[in-house]
């Protein structure tokens, strides 16, 4: 009995330490998603009202009033101007006051989620005239993609696909030189990128110009995850994988603007939105397939390149460690001894140094796969 017990308590442990993870994950996901996405509420969502007289001014006071801080409210001098912001997505609607027939202009591609959000608002400034709303639309979507959020799940195909690579580069491929497994992750990368760019195209039509952009951004996205992954894992071994999901799930999904824009999420998310590489990809791709590059793709294509450099950074890094690792572990030299005990002393040592080692690296993958 007393053997049996004296089994089951380190085995019992080892369940317990690796339940830390997913526990962990549970926590995380809870905490990031809701906090990010449980009540979501404008925050200065940018809308203007179209005219130059005292109408128009009076109106726009009258509802930046009403709504604090929930509207940044300004005046356009016309249509053609209104238009000329939504298209460089400063604007979330733009509000065309007449007395028989008032319009909303939006532009869903920047978001369906702050355009409906506008539209609830000047609907009821429409019925306070007795007249109802009709609402333009400027960036007519894919039909594969009415909503404009087909690209978040793209983002999230990618994502999966980027950061579940790096536990199997950076367990299976230990024993790779860490240059090896660099350029083997930028193999990866381009391989996530053209699944993620027949799917977003031809497979189920979310974009339908643009696909060479398209591949471009997603192949920069995918190669920096790919690149702090495969860094990261010579320092925190199999706790990456936790480190991965809470860096390119956890903070990346609820800061991208796929499901909200950051007008309508709290301070942090907000923050976050404007350096993350998530939000990077997803405002790139937008402003790439529906507005022509016109709207600081730029800056969006910056972002990609900057946490690619900051992989790149990273794996100098871990190279250096690991090298530092090997010449501490280098064996002395051995003694003499005869030829036989030298082969019966060295199988065991082999045997238990590997075997916890690839142990170790299959219930790494496992956990990656899991998630």
């Amino acid at each position: 009995m007393s053997s049996v017990s004296a089994v089951s308590r380190p085995a019992l442990r080892h369940v317990l330490t690796h339940l830390v993870t997913p526990l962990l994950m549970c926590l995380g996901m809870g905490i990031a998603y809701l906090s990010a996405f449980h009540a979501p509420a404008p925050h200065q969502l940018p809308v203007a009202v179209v005219g130059q007289g005292p109408q128009a001014q009076v109106l726009a006071q009258t509802l930046k009033d009403k709504a604090g801080d929930g509207l940044d409210v300004t005046t356009a001098a016309d249509t053609d101007a209104a238009r000329q912001r939504l298209l460089d997505r400063d604007l979330v609607a733009a509000y065309v006051p007449d007395a028989d027939a008032p319009t909303l202009l939006v532009a869903t591609a920047n978001s369906e989620t702050s355009a409906s959000a506008a539209e609830k608002v000047f609907t009821q400034v429409a019925a306070h005239q007795g007249k109802p709303l009709a609402v333009q639309e400027l960036t007519p979507l894919p039909a594969g993609d009415p909503t404009g959020q087909g690209l978040f799940f793209l983002l999230v195909a990618l994502s999966i696909g980027s950061y579940g690579s790096v536990a199997v580069l950076g367990a299976a491929g230990a024993a790779l030189a860490m240059r090896v497994r660099a350029l083997l992750g930028l193999g990866v990368a381009l391989v996530v990128s053209l699944l993620g760019t027949a799917l977003a195209g031809p497979v189920f039509h979310l974009v339908d110009h643009g696909l060479l952009g398209v591949w471009a951004m997603s192949w920069l996205y995918s190669a920096g995850i790919l690149a702090i992954g495969t860094a990261l894992h010579a320092f925190l071994g199999r706790w990456t994988t936790l480190t991965m999901m809470a860096l390119f799930v956890m903070l990346n999904f609820t800061s991208s603007g796929g499901i909200f824009q950051p007008e309508l999420q709290n301070g942090f998310y907000r923050a976050l939105h404007s350096f993350w590489n998530g939000a990077g990809f997803l405002e790139g791709v937008r402003d790439h397939v529906h507005f022509g590059g016109r709207a600081g793709l730029g800056g969006h294509v910056a972002t990609l390149f900057g946490w690619l450099a900051a992989g790149a950074v990273l794996l100098l890094a871990a190279a250096r460690t690991e090298r530092k690792r090997a010449l501490a572990a280098a064996p002395a030299p051995a003694p003499t001894v005869a030829p036989g005990a030298e082969q019966a002393a060295e199988q065991p040592a082999e045997q238990s140094v590997e075997q916890p080692a690839a142990e170790a690296a299959e219930e790494e993958m496992e956990e990656a796969v899991g998630v």
